[in-house]
């Protein structure tokens, strides 16, 4: 079992006291090499970025390194927005230190001139988190909290970028280590986003060493990730485990399985992978397995739907966020998204047709045409993988009433107290 990140036992509540249980000494470790040493450890960690992709977190580092330009920087990307994930923000909220001591190291390795801190407004606690951890810590190189908006396309790499340049969260077309920040006159500006999980594991790389960190996980995803896990299940909550576990362990023995009489239907990984039946529980939850088995691992967050839930429900719930929050660059997803979502809710209030059906399905062959981001192509892989589980289900809908009405919100989570998660109400499946 890897080290924990000192962020799901006890709260962290000064610098003092991170420093007392070995804060800062990654950071020392770091400063005694030269900038493209520690890099290098962090490529041979084989660490991962834990907010969507799990591109190699090291690569990312050299890459901007070796790219010509005037100035770097480093983005601390902590604008959550998946569905059923939270542990970004849990992590902020039990230990800013570590993040900070993590964006300082990438920040030396990278020689960025500045680092940013990218989170949404309404993320108040997390926001007092940071200030206060800063203003405790304060570092070589300048950190500047940014504040955007709610949209979900905010987390998105290009569109942090355009946030913090004081811009609408619109993906660009180029991605920032090739641009970056502030370029201008065609000198581009290598900049490194990297979310705040992935961060907070490299202080402890960095303090021992990327063997250490290759102990536990798998071979192609070392180390841990913390899982977000949500829905029907008896104990909701953040967990910090080994990658590689399978999706059946975490559900059912570090989720408590489902509640009395019930039984687990589907998992979805956020709302940007294909569900997963029972029949695909065995999966690994690691980076690569969850992509070959047609799914992803995402930022690890799983919502859990027991048998009493509606597998239409559930999916125009999430296609319906998806399409609300395309930012309307790319037509193909502006409006197909809006086609996916129509079409599903005519299907699920009980006045679609097999035309309907069919026409969703043309829609995800079409919707991802020209994208700048990954939204459509996880509308498609979404909604086509839940049609092709679950038709006959589908099926049933057709010119009928549901057989499970039941009140479903989209898992976009609020907060988390007394083990339990309250969402945002602004979607809601139909």
């Amino acid at each position: 079992m890897i080290e924990p990140l000192l962020v799901l036992t006890e709260p962290v509540r000064s610098a003092a006291e991170y420093l007392a249980r070995g804060g800062g000494q990654g950071l020392a470790a770091a400063v005694t090499r030269a900038p493209a040493q520690v890099a290098a450890e962090v490529r041979r960690s084989g660490l991962r970025g834990r907010g969507g992709s799990g591109f190699p977190t090291g690569a990312k580092w050299e890459s901007a390194r070796a790219r010509p330009g005037s100035t770097r920087f480093l983005v601390c990307n902590a604008a959550e927005g998946e569905p059923a994930t939270f542990k970004d923000r849990w992590i902020i909220r039990r230990n800013p230190y570590q993040v900070l001591e993590g964006i300082a190291i990438a920040a030396y390795a990278i020689g960025a001139a500045k680092a940013y801190i990218a989170i949404k407004e309404t993320s108040r606690r997390e926001i007092e988190a940071l200030r206060r951890a800063m203003a405790e810590m304060p570092s070589q190189v300048p950190v500047e909290l940014i504040t955007g908006p709610e949209d979900y396309l905010f987390g998105e790499e290009k569109a942090t970028v355009e946030v913090i340049e004081g811009r609408e969260a619109l993906p660009r077309i180029l991605p920032p280590y090739q641009v970056g920040l502030f370029a201008g006159s065609g000198r581009p500006n290598p900049t490194v986003v990297n979310n705040v999980e992935t961060l907070a594991n490299v202080p402890l790389i960095l303090r021992r060493g990327s063997d250490w960190f290759r102990q536990s996980g798998t071979p192609g995803s070392p180390g841990g990730m913390v899982f977000t896990i949500c829905g029907d299940i008896r104990r909701p909550g953040m967990y910090e485990l080994p990658l590689g576990l399978s999706l059946d362990a975490l559900v059912h023995l570090v989720g408590g399985g489902p509640h009395e009489g019930r039984e687990i239907k589907v998992v979805f990984p956020g709302a940007s992978a294909a569900p997963l039946a029972p029949e695909r529980f065995g999966t690994p939850l690691d980076f690569d397995t969850m992509r070959a088995a047609g799914s992803a691992l995402g930022s690890g967050g799983f919502a859990v739907y027991d048998d009493t839930a509606c597998i239409v429900a559930v999916t125009l719930g999430f296609a319906r966020f998806l399409a609300h929050e395309s930012c309307g660059q790319c037509p193909a997803c502006k409006h197909g998204c809006t086609a996916i979502a129509d079409g599903l809710e005519r299907i699920e209030r009980g006045a679609g047709s097999e035309d309907d059906l069919r026409a969703v399905l043309a829609r995800c062959e079409t919707v991802t045409g020209g994208r700048r981001c990954a939204l459509p192509a996880g509308t498609d892989q979404l909604v086509r993988s839940a049609i092709e589980t679950f038709r006959e289900e589908f099926q049933a809908h057709l010119g009928r009433a549901c057989p499970r009405p039941r009140c479903l919100p989209l898992p976009l989570i609020a907060d988390f107290g007394d083990g339990r998660f309250s969402y945002r109400t602004r979607e809601v499946a139909a």
